[in-house]
């Protein structure tokens, strides 16, 4: 499930650190804050359903990228056997392939691939980008074998710290590190035989949205199209914290960077509107749920700020999806996003009464709808280079 940067970018419930005018003593207000205090992790729920054996591999920490692959291997069986319709659902004879690349920071980074049944023309390949705190497994696995089944190749990795790939989890010491990982994986995944020479396009969702738009903005001719799906491209300002606040978050960051702040409330419950659907994401079992990292969120809300002042040099065909329910990331944010960007060729989609998870957490009929909306773009958009 994609997780927002802003409902959990709180600070420590000290009282020390209420916002108050930012001083020339706020240094002995930072000093006198208990470090342990952003520390403190929050004990995982149990998963229903599931063994107490089950459950206790859950829990396990998974700061470190083998422990993650330990865990996602032991939930595979019971996650394809979930009630939701993206497994039960799911096209059959869909291709598919796992490997470890390593970029240029020396990291092992997870990828996969979906290709369609042996003897469908590949129209494209799409190249996803995961959102904050997800991986691109798990619910990815059956949107992408959606997609994959419309003819596409479709293509996912898991960024630095997050999933499958090395790195600390939920710790993003830089957000532009994200969005050159992004750039240097799909440089080698465009060269793959299948899709050489194809059109490309982005998928990006959530804090993806704003990886896919720094990436495009990067590469202007590189891509054929740029897919939103609740993108976090701009904050608003009654989301963001205090100026003030702000400050000393910045000034803790490079103190103890990779110090947890207190947890905020689970998110699954703004995020999904279908209730049942909703319990599943806790299968999700190597997501990032834990509290944000001080480092982490000075670096998402700054690449926010950025990409705002940025949107009107988006020139990319562009296809942007949200929720009108949405109070994880702002529908107002993709309004804003159509409205400023440069593309000529542009489409905004709202979904009347859709939460965050459009394509995870609404009902079966909402679901493949958002999908034939993306589907039906992409078609659109596949002439041949």
């Amino acid at each position: 499930m994609p997780h927002s940067l802003i409902s959990t970018f709180r600070p420590p419930a000290d009282q020390t650190l209420r916002p108050k005018p930012f001083s020339k003593d706020s240094t002995l207000l930072i000093l006198s804050t208990r470090f342990q205090d952003l520390k403190i992790m929050a004990k995982k729920k149990s998963i229903e359903g599931v063994s107490d054996q089950m459950n206790a591999i859950a829990s396990q920490n998974l700061d470190h990228a083998p422990a993650r692959r330990r865990v996602r291997l032991a939930f595979t069986q019971v996650q394809e056997q979930l009630d939701h319709a993206l497994f039960k659902m799911a096209p059959t004879g869909i291709r598919t392939e796992e490997w470890f690349e390593m970029n240029s920071k020396g990291q092992e980074i997870f990828c996969k691939s979906w290709l369609p049944k042996p003897g469908v023309r590949i129209k494209a390949a799409v190249c996803f980008v995961h959102g904050y705190g997800d991986t691109c497994t798990f619910f990815f696995e059956g949107i992408a074998k959606r997609i994959a089944a419309s003819g596409y190749g479709v293509y996912a990795i898991d960024h630095p710290g997050f999933g499958l790939s090395e790195g600390l989890h939920g710790y993003v010491p830089n957000f532009n590190d994200i969005v050159d990982n992004v750039i240097e994986q799909y440089t080698k995944i465009k060269g793959r035989p299948e899709v050489r020479g194809m059109p490309r396009f982005l998928l990006g969702q959530s804090m993806g949205g704003a990886v896919a738009l720094k990436v495009h903005l990067k590469e202007q001719r590189e891509w054929d199209g740029v897919v939103l799906v609740a993108p976090m491209c701009k904050i608003s300002e009654e989301m963001k914290p205090p100026e003030p606040l702000q400050k000393v978050l910045i000034f803790l960051s490079r103190l103890t960077p990779k110090a947890k702040l207190v947890p905020a409330k689970d998110l699954a419950e703004l995020a999904f509107r279908d209730p049942q659907k909703r319990k599943l994401a806790d299968y999700n079992v190597i997501s990032y749920s834990d509290q944000t990292r001080l480092k982490t969120a000075v670096e998402l809300l700054n690449a926010t700020n950025e990409l705002e002042s940025q949107v009107k040099k988006v020139s990319s065909p562009l296809l942007i999806l949200h929720g009108a329910e949405d109070k994880v990331t702002d529908p107002n944010i993709s309004k804003f996003l159509y409205d400023k960007a440069a593309s000529k060729d542009k489409t905004l989609k709202l979904y009347d009464g859709s939460y965050h998870c459009i394509l995870e957490g609404e009902s079966d009929e909402r679901i493949f709808k958002v999908l034939d909306d993306i589907t039906g773009w992409l078609d659109s958009h596949c002439t041949v280079r």
